[in-house]
This record gives C-alpha cells, structure tokens and sequence, in this order.
C-alpha cells in the first residue's frame, strides 16, 4: 500500500517519493516493496559540454539535481545557474552528488556553445553536466519523467516551448525526492539539506 500525505509521517525516515505531476509525497520506507513498481527516471542518452555522453547508467549510485535551461535565456536562467553554482560549491567534493542542466534548446546548444557556457559560469565538468541532445528527448524527460512543470505540464502540447525555474532532486534509484524553486534561495537551500538527508541515508 502506498501512503499519502495524510500518513503517519514520524515514522518515515527520509524524504517522501514522488509519482506523477501533482507531486503528492508518497511517505515510504527505503526497502518498500512498494518501490519496485513507483516512478523512475527512465533511460535517457545525451551528450554534454565535453562531448562524454551521459545516460542513465552514467548516474548509478548517484544523488543528482536537474533543471532546464538555455544559454542565451536571459531572465530566469542566470539565477538558476548561479543557485545551481551555490550546489555544486556545497558538494564539490562529494563524488556521490552530481548536478544536470538539460538545454531546452538543443539545436542551438551545441557542444562547443556548451563548454563556452561553462567556462563563463564556472561549470566544474564531471561534477555539473550541461546537456544537449535530442530535443523531443529531452522535453520527454522534463515533462514524463522529471514533470518540472508540474500540474501545468499537463496541458501543454509537445511543441510548446519547456521553460521552467525549478529544480528537482532525484535518488540513487532514479526516484524523486523533491522540487524545488531554483530562483528562491530558501527553496535551494532546503533542497541542499535534502540531499544531506538523502546522503545520512545512502542516497535513498
């Protein structure tokens, strides 16, 4: 049985779990037998601003954090790279946490365009991957995978433009853990104590 928001959330030991687009936690112990059939971020190859490809495997073990951007955005996308830039400082040296960044515009955010990008904004590579690829792909994972749009998603048609300032934190199981507001540095400083969190938890 799966347990909603209205559960006994004492005993649950870590973040709850999140299935769908209305991000109802679901408060679920880590070996739940309930887990082998919850949401998971599927499969997924893109490339990032070295040119390595990253897929799903590419992620094993890992705690990440994923947004949507474009490099030429020039309203809400430098805050959030800038409050990304605040994680990546915080977990530099923690193997086990590693942060994404998917291009909704991946025609124009090529390889080259990508590792400018970096370098401007001081983009550690294997630490903090920028994405490019397949551009249905990709809107794919921000809107069936990740719901970065949340209920809003819901009612948009596949052309229409992906454009979203949040943050989502994703466990070593490929599970979601939160969302968060990538412009409101209360919001990412929360989601920075969830990942302590998930990491005193091994990460699931």
């Amino acid at each position: 049985m799966f347990a909603s928001c209205g559960s006994e959330q004492a005993t649950t030991p870590t973040l709850p779990y999140y299935a769908d687009a209305t991000f109802t936690p679901f408060w679920l112990a880590p070996d739940s037998d309930s887990l082998a059939t919850f949401h998971q971020i599927g499969s997924f190859e893109l490339v990032d601003q070295e040119g390595d490809t990253i897929t799903e495997e590419s992620l094993a073990g890992k705690v990440y954090v994923t947004n949507f951007f474009f490099t030429a955005c020039p309203g809400i996308c430098p805050k959030m790279t800038n409050n990304m830039t605040v994680l990546q400082d915080e977990f530099r040296d923690d193997p086990e946490v590693v942060l994404l960044s998917h291009s909704v515009t991946p025609r124009y955010d090529s390889i080259p365009v990508l590792r400018n990008y970096a370098e401007a904004n001081g983009v550690e590579s294997g630490k903090w991957h920028l994405l490019t690829g397949d551009r249905d792909a990709i809107y794919a994972l921000g809107r069936e995978a990740y719901f970065v749009e949340e209920d809003l998603g819901l009612e948009r048609e596949r052309d229409d433009f992906l454009h979203t300032e949040n943050f989502v934190l994703v466990d070593r199981n490929r599970h979601i853990r939160g969302i968060y507001n990538g412009l409101s540095m209360t919001s990412v400083n929360q989601l920075a104590k969830d990942i302590r969190t998930l990491l005193a938890t091994g990460g699931s």
